[in-house]
């Protein structure tokens, strides 16, 4: 039988995801690292900076994209609704984790500025679920969309030998393609281009910020 959750159970999972996701090596990946098996090695310099500020980049995304998830996921109203937006926050979990290696590898840290992007995404998609579950499935498909554009970005300018970092958002774009299309496909608003470029100029306050932070 399957338990049904109220409101306040969902709040209490959502605080418990939160601390996972915020905490430094909290985060575990159910799949295995695409870039696990590659032994490329950057050098100390600019190429090395350059990768981790992209990693850092990426690594805040997924922490805004759990915050997001969540945050829909606790008002959304229809149950296969819930489920979807779980099952997505599952998936970005091994992004987070992920993108943590790839950053520890480098010899960098997570960007400072977590906790408040991922406030901030929490309550934009609490209020995304709130008006309705066709908004909230909606804004999903414009915030993948505005990922998979930074990251096609980011693989064309990695360092040419980073082939860890770039095996990595090579898997990350394909996920975050198919959440996309899934959430149209479950009946997600289309939005209009004004909208998606007033996302696309907040989406660069956080990553001009975390780039360096």
């Amino acid at each position: 039988m399957t338990r049904e959750y109220n409101l306040l159970d969902r709040a209490l999972m959502g605080a418990d995801r939160s601390l996972k996701t915020l905490v430094k090596g909290s985060s575990t990946a159910q799949r295995h690292n695409p870039a696990q098996d590659i032994n490329t090695v950057l050098s100390a310099g600019d190429q090395r900076r350059h990768a981790a500020g992209l990693m850092r980049i990426n690594h805040t995304g997924e922490v805004c994209a759990q915050a997001l998830y969540q945050g829909q996921a606790l008002t959304a109203k229809n149950a296969d609704v819930k489920a979807a937006m779980e099952h997505s926050a599952n998936e970005e979990i091994d992004h987070l984790a992920w993108c943590e290696q790839r950053l520890n590898e480098l010899g960098s840290h997570t960007s400072h500025l977590n906790p408040l992007f991922y406030a901030a995404s929490f309550a934009i998609g609490a209020a995304a679920g709130a008006i309705s579950d066709k908004i909230s499935l909606g804004f999903v498909a414009a915030t993948e969309d505005q990922v998979c554009q930074h990251l096609r970005e980011h693989l064309h300018t990695l360092p040419g030998d980073d082939e860890k970092s770039r095996a990595i958002l090579q898997q990350m774009l394909k996920d975050e393609a198919e959440h996309a299309s899934k959430a149209i496909d479950a009946g997600g608003q289309v939005f209009p281009e004004p909208v998606k470029k007033a996302m696309s100029l907040m989406a660069k306050v956080m990553t001009g910020s975390t780039y360096y932070v």
